[in-house]
């Protein structure tokens, strides 16, 4: 078993699976040059499976994601497992391996995790029916993982689409308060990478500002509709512009007193 694929026997009670890397198969070069050791497939974690004699199978998760077609499949896999699943996201998981966390009948996001949900992407060359086909068929392929959310979480299928859309990123409170997790650890003991913790740390401070944004927005909507004092909404843009500037070469060369 290759690394980023591994079983462990924990005791007679507990397997531990290790999904690390990318979903997707291998192709003939991996077969060629003995690559794709970095690539879990459901091909191979079938058999694997097969192998486990434990009641408890616990799935640690640290992932960007892959095919959505394996997603499904490894998905699938682990929902027909016949014992008790956990799902614990080490690190990140984004895309189809979120989709493969959705499996564990007890999902834990750490405070040091995070889940991306999106929408299915592909790319295609032809004239415009071509491109609208592939519209269409890649609303059709994003279609079971909006399914899985919304069962799993019981979120609306609206919000969760809306998620999608924006490409979201859930933190371990908000995966335990929207419902994606069933419940909270503190920080686990698995090690992140600097590029995990730099990524993560990126991610909150652009929630941070997205808040911040919403705030400022929420407040300049109550000045404008409130009847006691009149602003125009031009001067308002102005001044903010003044106070926040989203390009530091503009802030840099700003001469202005």
């Amino acid at each position: 078993m290759d690394k980023f694929l591994n079983f462990k026997k924990v005791n007679e009670s507990e397997t531990e699976l290790y999904i690390y890397g990318d979903i997707r198969k291998k192709d003939w070069i991996d077969s060629w040059f003995g690559t794709g050791e970095d690539k879990t497939d459901a091909f191979s974690l079938k058999d694997a499976l097969g192998a486990v004699d434990t009641p408890n199978l616990t799935v640690r998760i640290n992932s960007y994601g892959g095919s959505v077609s394996e997603g499904l499949a490894i998905y699938g896999l682990l929902s027909d497992f016949k014992g008790y699943v956990k799902t614990i996201v080490d690190g990140f998981a984004c895309s189809a391996a979120s989709v493969i966390f959705m499996a564990g009948q007890e999902r834990i996001v750490p405070e040091n995790g995070l889940l991306m949900i999106h929408n299915a992407w592909s790319y295609a060359e032809g004239d415009s029916n071509v491109m609208k086909k592939m519209a269409e068929d890649l609303e059709k392929i994003t279609q079971p993982s909006i399914n899985i959310f919304t069962a799993k979480t019981g979120l609306p299928e609206e919000t969760v689409k809306e998620m999608m859309d924006r490409e979201e990123w859930i933190t371990s409170k908000e995966a335990f308060e929207l419902g994606f997790s069933t419940s909270q650890i503190k920080k686990d003991t698995a090690m992140q990478s600097l590029e995990t913790d730099y990524v993560y740390n990126l991610v909150m401070k652009n929630k941070q500002k997205d808040k911040l944004i919403q705030d400022l927005q929420e407040k300049i909507n109550q000045m404008l509709s409130s009847s006691v004092v009149t602003i125009n909404a031009n001067e308002i843009t102005a001044n903010l512009t003044n106070q926040v500037k989203e390009d530091a070469w503009t802030s840099f060369f700003n001469t202005k007193k």
